[in-house]
């Protein structure tokens, strides 16, 4: 028996990619019949897509997520935890961080104002003076 690997007795996993590109090939080639073959490999292509972005079937992962909801639920309303009590958290919390964030831009505003009483005075003064000092 040659060596083939620990892998060698196992269902060849790409058999159904060469059927796939034959169907494509007869696609192109406008056989009779590959209208229909087209059209049911785009279907199996967009159902595949949509069972890569779920994770599964879609009816596998709605039980999925149904399950560890209720989990979860019954985790927060054992903590005494409300949804509603969740989202007023959270916009309690933006709105100290919009409170905090608008007091420092008014005490950033406060210092710009403080330093321009006397920074904008002496810089009109000294451009003035440099202007009269070039003319002569």
């Amino acid at each position: 028996m040659a060596d083939q690997g620990p892998f060698a007795n196992w269902p060849h996993l790409d058999k159904p990619r060469q059927l796939a590109q034959r169907e494509v090939r007869r696609d192109l080639l406008m056989l009779p019949g590959s209208d229909e073959l087209a059209q049911e490999t785009r279907e199996m292509a967009s159902n595949n897509t949509l069972e890569n972005f779920l994770g599964g079937s879609p009816l596998n992962t709605f039980v999925r997520l149904f399950f560890i909801s209720l989990v979860v639920g019954a985790l927060l309303m054992w903590l005494e935890l409300r949804p509603i009590d969740i989202f007023r958290g959270v916009q309690a919390f933006f709105d100290r961080i919009y409170q905090l964030g608008f007091g420092a831009v008014r005490e950033l505003v406060s210092y710009v104002l403080a330093g321009a009483v006397f920074v904008i005075p002496a810089w009109l003064i000294l451009r003035l003076v440099n202007m009269g000092a070039g003319k002569r």
